[in-house]
């Protein structure tokens, strides 16, 4: 798939947002005033900030609103929804911690839930498409999920849930490019299924479908060298995992954590990269492309 910088960034920042208000909707940090109001702000920002550059990916940005109509079969309709809601919640969760110095429980906890549910609409968007086998697996929405909670409890500053949830994403970082890597080939997808000729015998590509470029071409096949791959993954797994961790194991230091939440999000970026880039569409059979 081509990785289009709109869709990465809106994964990677939202995700981290989503994941701040989790956890400030669970009370942590315990913080009221002008604190709590950083804390709101930056994750209000980076959720909101994320879920806007996602519209640049639209041909007409403007019809956005139009998908939330489509919530009982689309991904993408719940996902707006949930972050409608996730937002709306917590900031009149944010407003009584802010301004009062109350914190409702409740509404915090409604408020979390929510913004869990929007991190795990946005991942199967993506782990319900059969047409892209590396995508379709319960590995997707757990890495979104791990990935959020992680990098939220690292902006949330709670430094023994951080360390103890980016190692487990960085775990199911590794099996998803494990399982990743073999999903093509196993979905026993090829050109003869893909054409329904397979029946008549052995199919092969006599001539590409047309000879200049296309929106699917374009859109849908994007091919990355296995070397230039292999480098990403590994900046990936040391910025985005090992790194931050081996940060926080270090006496707290408030550099020391603003360096972690920077290496984690370059490493995000990175695996977000991956994530469109060697995502295997079906379509590229015809274009002799598998």
């Amino acid at each position: 798939m081509h990785p289009a910088a709109s869709v990465i960034a809106f994964t990677t920042l939202s995700g981290a947002g989503f994941g701040l208000l989790f956890w400030l909707g669970l009370g942590l940090p315990s913080v009221t005033g002008w604190v709590a109001f950083v804390f709101f702000a930056i994750g209000f920002a980076l959720a909101a900030g994320g879920l806007l550059a996602s519209t640049f990916h639209l041909g007409h940005p403007e019809r956005a609103w139009k998908a939330f109509s489509q919530w009982r079969s689309s991904w993408l309709s719940r996902e707006g929804v949930c972050a409608v809601a996730a937002l709306t919640v917590m900031a009149a969760y944010g407003a009584g911690v802010v301004f009062w110095g109350t914190a409702l429980a409740p509404l915090g906890w409604l408020g979390a839930a929510l913004a869990l549910a929007t991190v795990f609409t946005t991942s199967m968007i993506y782990a319900q498409l059969r047409s892209v086998p590396r995508w379709q697996s319960p590995l997707t929405p757990a890495l979104f999920i791990t990935v959020s909670l992680g990098g939220g409890a690292l902006l949330a500053g709670q430094v023994t849930a951080a360390m103890a949830l980016l190692a487990l994403a960085g775990v199911v970082q590794l099996l998803w490019w494990q399982r990743g890597d073999r999903a093509f080939a196993e979905s026993a997808t090829d050109i003869a299924s893909a054409t329904g000729l397979g029946r008549i015998g052995a199919v092969r590509s006599f001539a590409p479908p047309h000879t200049g470029s296309n929106y699917l071409l374009r859109e849908m096949v994007h091919e990355v060298g296995r070397k230039h791959a292999r480098r990403l993954r590994v900046i990936a797994l040391a910025l985005g995992y090992v790194v931050p961790v081996a940060l926080l194991a270090l006496p707290f230091g408030h550099a020391l954590a603003a360096l972690a939440v920077l290496c984690h999000l370059v490493g995000i970026l990175a695996s977000r990269w991956l994530f469109f880039a060697e995502a295997e569409h079906v379509v590229g059979l015809y274009y002799g492309k598998r």
